[in-house]
């Protein structure tokens, strides 16, 4: 089995990485480009996508599945925004399937000494603000004269919205049979008379 097959390799001439070269190669790659996604307005780039990216730009590949991975690589690139002075650039990584950021951004908050956050949406509110804070030091293109304001991630925004018409809309009434008075189950066929209700 060669090293491509089973570990981390440079692309230029096949030579074997270990896995700690690989995650500082890559931190290195991940801080530019998390950089240019700050430099856009509620953007946001998904664990994979940055996981491409890096391994793209760096010239150092694996076939491991991102997951076992590109966590050590936020952790050194949470270390290097916050010995720099810079908000907290893994704000900005969310999950592709519910645009969160996922338990691992306790991290950030560890960093910075801070508690850690219990609550799912209270931690998806503190990166919103992260974000806005990265959008700002940045210089996002597009920041709006007002400064802008910390946003949820673009799907779990819309997901939290579908929730929230789902939740607003006002429940329907019984449907009763208008012979014997009764609420009708759920087939809209009275018990009593066997009259039918249109739904």
């Amino acid at each position: 089995m060669t090293e491509q097959q089973r570990g981390y390799w440079r692309v230029s001439d096949g030579s074997a990485v270990s896995a700690t070269q690989a995650h500082i190669v890559w931190t290195r790659a991940a801080y530019p480009a998390l950089v240019e996604v700050a430099r856009r307005y509620h953007g946001v780039i998904t664990y994979a996508d940055l996981a491409e990216a890096v391994q793209e730009a760096s010239g150092v590949r694996t076939r491991v599945n991102q997951r076992h991975w590109i966590g050590k690589v936020l952790s050194l690139v949470i270390l290097e925004a916050h010995r720099r002075g810079d908000p907290p650039l893994t704000a900005l990584v969310v999950h592709a399937a519910d645009g969160k950021v996922g338990v691992g951004y306790q991290e950030v908050l560890a960093v910075a000494g801070q508690p850690p956050v219990a609550q799912e949406m209270d931690r998806e509110q503190h990166a919103a603000a992260a974000r806005l804070a990265c959008y700002r030091h940045f210089g996002a293109d597009d920041l709006p004269a007002d400064g802008g304001t910390p946003a949820l991630a673009p799907r779990l925004r819309a997901s939290v919205a579908r929730k929230a018409v789902v939740t607003a809309a006002p429940p329907r009434p019984p449907a009763i049979c208008p012979t014997c008075f009764l609420q009708l189950p759920a087939t809209r066929v009275c018990d009593s008379c066997g009259a039918t209700i249109a739904p």
